[in-house]
């Protein structure tokens, strides 16, 4: 795997995994990518890429996007040139992935602008401070809501419920010398995922984890940001083991590595 936000930097002729794929094909073979624009950004990059395959007779199979439907490596065989019909739909549909690009910059710009306005600075909202606990759970037990408690001391529900949890009804109590419980990660569950298990039989808790979910929109897909203990995730992680299969396409098998990078990361803590 390539470095992370390093290849976006390079022609894609000029990274090493690609040069790698090139290297390993044999005349005849089909290349296969999840989505166009993660290869390529710009009209000039994928005519490169297309001549090239073109060269030593490579297919191409795109399975999402824009360009999904069309078979761009079609070429006379009288001139061997590039179809002109093929060549304007790339150029348009390149120009319009970019102008899309551009819009949602802008527009996170300007959300971003008019939060900070408001006096909101975004990111991850800050856990209780160690002074103010006491106080959390003595209003809580007073009969004050995780919710306005969340509201009054300007953090999130889950900070809230850590910070009270041993007060929760849900709460068992721990023996003595026995390990703590799990405490609930949030994890981002690439939507190919998410859209996979939905579609599965899962236990009731599973399905109840799913859908208290919160999407966030990723340009043309979106993640899951779920709140589970880690046992939950790497349950949910075995769940879409089919996706590692051959009958998934390569963008659910890139979506559950991603996954299960995530679950890995865990702290070896909390891995038990």
């Amino acid at each position: 795997m390539e470095e992370a936000g390093a290849s976006s930097r390079l022609h894609p002729l000029e990274r090493p995994k690609f040069g790698e794929l090139l290297a390993y094909a044999r005349p005849g073979d089909t290349v296969h990518i999840s989505e166009m624009f993660r290869l390529v950004r710009g009209t000039g990059h994928i005519l490169d890429v297309l001549d090239v395959l073109h060269r030593d007779r490579l297919a191409l199979r795109i399975h999402d996007g824009a360009f999904s439907a069309m078979d761009l490596t079609a070429r006379p065989p009288r001139t061997g040139e590039l179809l002109s019909t093929v060549k304007f739909m790339v150029q348009a549909r390149a120009a319009a992935g970019g102008l899309q690009r551009d819009l949602q910059r802008e527009l996170t710009y300007d959300g971003l602008r008019a939060a900070e306005v408001k006096g909101n600075k975004g990111g991850r909202r800050p856990a209780v401070p160690a002074g103010k606990i006491d106080a959390v759970r003595t209003a809580y037990l007073e009969g004050r809501s995780i919710a306005a408690l969340a509201r009054d001391h300007d953090v999130s529900r889950g900070a809230i419920r850590t910070a009270v949890a041993d007060l929760l009804p849900e709460y068992t109590a721990v023996a003595p010398g026995a390990p703590a419980p799990e405490l609930p990660v949030v994890l981002d569950m690439p939507g190919k995922v998410a859209d996979f298990l939905r579609a599965t039989d899962l236990e009731p808790a599973e399905h109840a984890t799913l859908d208290l979910g919160v999407t966030v929109r990723r340009g043309q897909g979106y993640t899951l940001r779920i709140t589970a203990a880690p046992a939950v995730h790497r349950q949910l992680l075995d769940r879409c083991q089919p996706l590692d299969g051959t009958a998934a396409v390569p963008a659910q098998r890139k979506a559950r590595r991603e996954y299960e990078n995530r679950v890995n990361a865990l702290p070896t803590a909390s891995l038990r």
